[in-house]
């Protein structure tokens, strides 16, 4: 496994530091808070999307005829974690970017492409992602939305939940029952839903972090043109295996620089409480625990680089994907109730360096649910990887 940049990697590297140095944006106030009543912050998150495409950094990893750069698995990788080390604001494109653009490109009509691929990355589009429900969360296969074909329209009913940034989205990547003949594989269509038709009712779910960037979606009589069929209709579940591929095809480069950075945060926060007169750091207990939160850090960075250096040379991801989603979900709630504990009642408190601490600890309480549960992950290593029979 060798990571060395090469000339040309280090070149966009320098670029992509230069660029960013001369056009990133003022940070927001307390911006790890997302809510769905503060439009200031989305209009602020869809402007440096359209400053990114701007400067030829949106959709980096798409091919260059669609608009993208064509930029390789480890190029992706530097620009991931050149993003988070400048501490960028987060990209309200991300789904658009890396989920529907890609399914789009693989299954879409030419007329799809045309329409949606440009406005994807302009920021035009933001899209969400309207696969969970309240009895088909982690069972994709069992939903029930249905969408029932009416002359040249479709019409839905139905209900999805779980819906990241439904509340401001424009579109929707939409999975309904079209179907109930056959296995609960089969009868599925996918479907590019505009937000803003008649009927689509959004109500954003209230997290204990404070979070409102979830959604229930309910739809009702809500038409939608067959011509926004994506893929085959009936045949939606390979176009959700391929969307899903897509999503969880993450090289972690970002996400460890964000490990790394709390990990040093909490250092820093050790040295200045103080515990029966003297800085905590110097009590032993706090030493092992920060000792063994920097070994699970690094061990991550390990599997990443695993990971990263698969898809250098197949560019198919690989099972590494599901590895890495249990180890970091896991990773993360063991490292904010350890910083929990190391800082005590300060912790818990709102205003206690900007409530970074009590906020991570209950937003970290989300990570082992989110883009496939540790239980759907350990199924897919034991059955697909270990080769370990189905359990029933």
């Amino acid at each position: 496994m060798d990571l060395n940049v090469t000339p040309e990697e280090q070149q966009f590297r320098d670029e992509l530091r230069s660029w960013l140095k001369a056009n990133l944006p003022e940070p927001w106030p307390a911006s790890h808070r997302r809510g769905e009543s503060d439009p200031e912050f989305w209009q602020y998150l869809r402007d440096w999307q359209k400053t990114l495409f701007d400067g030829g950094w949106a959709g980096i990893a798409w091919p260059k005829d669609v608009g993208g750069r064509g930029a390789t698995v480890i190029e992706q990788s530097i620009f991931l974690e050149e993003l988070t080390l400048a501490e960028a604001p987060d990209r309200v494109g991300v789904i658009g970017e890396g989920i529907v653009g890609p399914t789009i490109m693989a299954v879409g009509t030419d007329e799809q492409k045309q329409k949606f691929l440009p406005r994807i990355l302009s920021g035009e589009h933001v899209w969400c992602q309207g696969f969970s429900e309240p009895n088909a969360g982690s069972d994709v296969a069992a939903s029930t939305t249905k969408a029932v074909r009416d002359g040249d329209d479709f019409v839905i009913n139905g209900q999805k939940i779980w819906t990241s940034f439904a509340h401001i989205a424009d579109w929707n990547l939409l999975l309904v029952r079209t179907s109930t003949d056959g296995r609960k594989h089969e009868g599925l269509t996918m479907l590019l839903v505009d937000m803003q038709t008649p009927g689509i009712n959004v109500r954003p779910l209230r997290q204990m972090s404070g979070d409102s960037g979830f959604n229930e979606v309910f739809f009702s009589d809500v038409r939608v043109p067959a011509t926004n069929t994506l893929g085959e209709v009936d045949a939606g579940w390979s176009v959700a295996i391929a969307a899903l591929m897509n999503e969880r095809a993450n090289l972690g480069a970002g996400m460890y620089v964000i490990f790394k950075r709390n990990l040093k945060a909490l250092i820093e926060q050790t040295k200045q409480l103080k515990k029966n007169g003297v800085p905590a750091s110097q009590d032993p207990l706090v030493r092992q625990k920060l000792a063994q939160a920097a070994m699970e850090v690094e061990i991550f960075r390990l599997n990443a680089d695993r990971a990263l250096t698969r898809m250098s040379k197949s560019a198919v991801p690989g099972p590494e994907g599901s590895i890495l989603k249990v180890y970091w979900s896991e990773m993360n709630q063991r490292f904010n109730r350890t910083a929990m504990e190391i800082l005590g009642d300060y912790g818990q408190l709102e205003d206690y360096d900007d409530g970074k601490w009590s906020y991570g600890y209950l937003r970290a309480r989300g990570n082992t649910i989110e883009a496939g549960t540790t239980e759907v992950q350990r199924n897919i290593l034991a059955q697909r990887v270990l080769g370990l029979p189905r359990s029933y």
